[in-house]
């Protein structure tokens, strides 16, 4: 019986074996097809020259010109407020009227005693011009009319303590109507009719800020202030301010300027705002101005140095206490060779670009970057003017990759100066990088 089962076995298992090697004699003698590789698609630009501004950016902060904190200077009742709160005024608008009857009975005593006082002393001048006549004729004695000379000092003293008492009560009466020290916004009324105020109280009725003009402070890095130095002694440095970076946020809700690819879609940043708030704050003019003050000294703690610069502000579009993105103006860099910063990549061995050559072939390319201004970026090494670099889909690419540029109008590529003045508003808002170290770009794809 076991004899028979074996044999069973060796039967089933002869054509399966005999399958199985027919089977992988056919996969071995048929070759894997490899697809054909095909060319990446990129967007392209031309390095090209442009003159490019050294702008310096910063965030700063809107301060008052002045600051007024009003207070009472006398006691009493508020019996009149002249303004709304938040309304412009004037420098000796009326602001508050406090009671003034205690005041002008106190001024009219002072007026009263003056008066008398004076009478007294014409009297006691007339008695003395008489002793000394009786002197001479030796009807009264040297001591009587010595005694008499006096009198009438003191009486003269008496009406000169007079007119001080009068200006003194003129002054509290005229304290009673609180005047605008300065031109200026006011803000929350503290105190209403009625209220009871003291001279010298610790709450101020009223502050007011004087906005227009108006000063921003905003630091800078040390390494910077020896240019700064240097160009702001031959002319007024120009400032422009963003109120609340408005501008930019407006431009990255939009979904960034055209022609540019990648991140997500516009419907997706603009999920839950308003287009026409985007719209209006686009077109929202930067508050420009110029700088007028670097401080003395650098912060150690920081190391940067504090400036301030003041504007107009005739628009009223800078507000005290309001955060703003304020750039300072240098000078203009003539002919710089500049490329989108975007076709710019940082990888371990530094930053580099791929350069597309007339077979559409990219060769990986190291460059030197000396700034990035706004949309462009500055290149001093490793480029020459008119090459086509790749400005979009690095991340793809390798040495030697085939490319194809996705669209005529992406091969010319944004003019590499648009990020300059005259282009977009970021340009504007841009803070000259050296050394690289604001290029921008994806990490370099392992080969």
């Amino acid at each position: 019986m076991k004899t028979d089962f074996a044999s069973t076995a060796r039967l089933l298992r002869t054509p399966l074996l005999g399958l199985a090697i027919a089977v992988a004699a056919v996969a071995c003698s048929k070759k894997a097809a490899r697809p054909p590789v095909q060319p990446v698609p990129v967007t392209v630009a031309s390095a090209s020259r442009a003159d490019v501004p050294f702008d310096i950016q910063a965030n700063g902060v809107v301060s008052p010109l002045s600051t007024s904190a009003i207070t009472a200077q006398v006691d009493g009742i508020i019996t009149h407020v002249y303004f709304r709160e938040g309304q412009d005024v004037e420098k000796g608008a009326l602001l508050f009227q406090i009671e003034p009857r205690p005041y002008e009975a106190a001024y009219q005593q002072a007026l009263a005693n003056l008066a008398r006082d004076r009478e007294t002393n014409a009297n006691a001048q007339k008695e003395v011009a008489r002793y000394e006549s009786l002197v001479k004729q030796d009807y009264v004695t040297q001591e009587q009319a010595d005694q008499q000379r006096a009198t009438a000092g003191a009486s003269a003293a008496t009406v000169q303590a007079d007119e001080a008492a009068v200006e003194n009560a003129k002054f509290n009466l005229g304290n009673t109507r609180i005047r605008a020290p300065i031109s200026g916004r006011t803000g929350g009324l503290l105190v209403r009719e009625g209220n009871v105020v003291h001279a010298g109280g610790s709450t101020p009725l009223v502050v007011i800020n004087q906005i227009s003009p108006i000063t921003v402070r905003f630091p800078v890095p040390a390494t910077d202030l020896p240019l700064i130095q240097k160009y702001s002694g031959s002319a007024q440095l120009p400032v422009t301010a963003v109120p609340g970076g408005a501008r930019q946020s407006a431009q990255d809700t939009a979904g960034g300027p055209p022609g540019e690819t990648g991140g997500d879609t516009p419907q997706e940043q603009t999920s839950g705002v308003d287009p026409s708030a985007v719209n209006l704050l686009a077109r929202l003019p930067p508050a420009r101005g110029t700088l007028y003050f670097v401080d003395n000294s650098v912060d150690t703690l920081t190391g940067t140095v504090m400036l301030k610069a003041t504007f107009p502000n005739t628009e009223k579009s800078l507000w005290a206490g309001q955060f703003v993105s304020t750039t300072l103006h240098l000078f203009n860099e003539q002919h710089a060779l500049v490329v989108p910063s975007e076709a710019v990549v940082t990888g371990q061995q530094g930053t580099y670009v791929y350069v597309v050559d007339s077979a559409n072939t990219v060769e990986q390319r190291r460059v030197s970057v000396e700034r990035t201004q706004g949309s462009v970026s500055v290149i001093t090494a490793g480029l020459r003017d008119g090459e086509r670099v790749v400005r979009s889909g690095q991340s793809r690419l390798n040495a030697g990759a085939k490319v194809r540029v996705a669209s005529a109008a992406d091969s010319a590529g944004a003019a590499p100066g648009a990020g300059v003045p005259g282009g977009d508003s970021s340009a504007r808002r841009g803070r000259g990088v050296r050394s690289g170290a604001g290029a921008r770009g994806k990490p370099a794809a392992s080969k």
